[in-house]
């Protein structure tokens, strides 16, 4: 390896560098000379360039309006394209990566201090990482917390994970904030123009695509991990009736399970294709449409199951659940400008006029329209 050495002088005023124990004046002014050596690559010898002894922007963030953002990468190199979409949560970073509702996306954080905690492998709400990327502002150098296993970064690579940080990440909200959100390209791959990159965020649309059958279970189980004691707020209700719920898996997160059978509810989990007649046939108390990601109408399988299951067992459903629930009655969803992600939303409960703060995140960012009442409505 090639040695280059800088030198290079720094004038010291005495008095003022050691305030305890002083020299003596002296009338010659004093220098002190530092000799640095940085170690350089064959090519860096070549060109007569040093290696820095920081990370440099290494990657590009290409929107479809045609922005390019310059940034630092962490976890997995390569090229990637997503829907880019944004996330008010302050914590729970790791139960974002791990939610199957954002297959499809970069999820670019608002809060600007990520991996602060590291990640540990009890808050995972899937069996993996789901989402397409990630986009932070600052990304820690350290990590805090009795918990955690490994760092984010080492948690993403091992995981095929892109992230980029040292990005303007307020800039980039504010403008899906104005232009709805965006298809983008992330890329570590300098041999890649921004042109190419540029049409690649171009060419890709998540509306239309099932990504459902991506991420499904492919055969049904039992599920029975209660939520831990450590973690439990209420046990009210335990011991009493056991209902057999029947859980269709869109994209179903553990803590839903979790839950679930804290309440004493013997839950079966079937795939997203499993057919209605054989989930009657069990006699469930209930059926419950998991969250997913993506557009409820390029799964038409699932609306046409909710419609064999509705009037004949309970049934409720969350985020995509509740969307095909819409459709399968008739409503038509639409894309928002924007999703609705985060754990600090305000909703207001119209049976009481009281505002509660609750956590979504809104499968394929859709809303619902039934088109069959007297005022149009929105329901989210």
């Amino acid at each position: 390896m090639s040695i280059k050495a800088m030198d290079f002088s720094l004038r010291i005023n005495p008095s003022i560098c050691f305030t305890q124990n002083p020299p003596k004046p002296s009338s010659k002014l004093r220098f002190l000379t530092v000799r640095c050596s940085l170690p350089l690559t064959s090519d860096d010898a070549a060109t007569g360039l040093a290696e820095r002894p920081w990370k440099v922007a290494d990657a590009r963030l290409v929107l479809e309006d045609g922005s390019i953002w310059k940034a630092k990468s962490f976890g997995a190199s390569g090229t990637q394209v997503g829907e880019v979409v944004f996330n008010t949560s302050l914590t729970g970073y790791q139960e974002i990566l791990t939610d199957p509702s954002y297959a499809g996306q970069f999820v670019l954080m608002t809060n600007p201090h990520i991996g602060n905690t590291g990640v540990n492998f009890d808050d995972e709400e899937s069996r993996q990482c789901f989402l397409a990327g990630l986009v932070i502002r600052s990304l820690s150098i350290t990590t805090s917390n009795w918990r955690c296993a490994e760092t984010l970064g080492d948690y993403l690579a091992e995981r095929n994970i892109m992230g980029i940080y040292d990005v303007d990440t307020r800039a980039i909200t504010r403008r899906l904030r104005q232009d709805g959100s965006l298809i983008g390209v992330l890329s570590t791959e300098q041999s890649r123009s921004d042109e190419e990159l540029l049409e690649m965020s171009r060419s890709w649309d998540i509306v239309g695509i099932d990504l459902i059958s991506g991420i499904t279970c492919n055969a049904p189980y039992e599920w029975v991990d209660k939520t831990k004691s450590d973690w439990d707020f209420n046990s009210n209700g335990r011991d009493q009736e056991t209902y057999r719920v029947v859980a269709y898996d869109f994209g179903i997160k553990h803590n839903i399970l979790r839950r679930l059978a804290s309440y004493g509810c013997k839950i079966t989990v079937v795939p997203s294709t499993w057919p209605a007649a054989e989930t009657l046939k069990v006699k469930p108390d209930g059926v419950l449409f998991s969250n997913g990601p993506g557009d409820p109408s390029a799964v038409p399988y699932a609306v046409e199951t909710v419609k064999e299951i509705l009037g004949k067992v309970p049934v409720f459903g969350i985020c995509m659940g509740h969307q095909l629930l819409g459709q399968a009655l008739g409503g038509k969803t639409f894309k928002m400008k924007f999703g609705h992600h985060g754990g600090n939303h305000p909703v207001c409960n119209l049976r009481n006029g009281r505002v509660e703060i609750s956590a979504q995140c809104l499968s394929g960012c859709h809303h619902l329209r039934f088109y069959d009442m007297a005022e149009p409505q929105l329901c989210s």
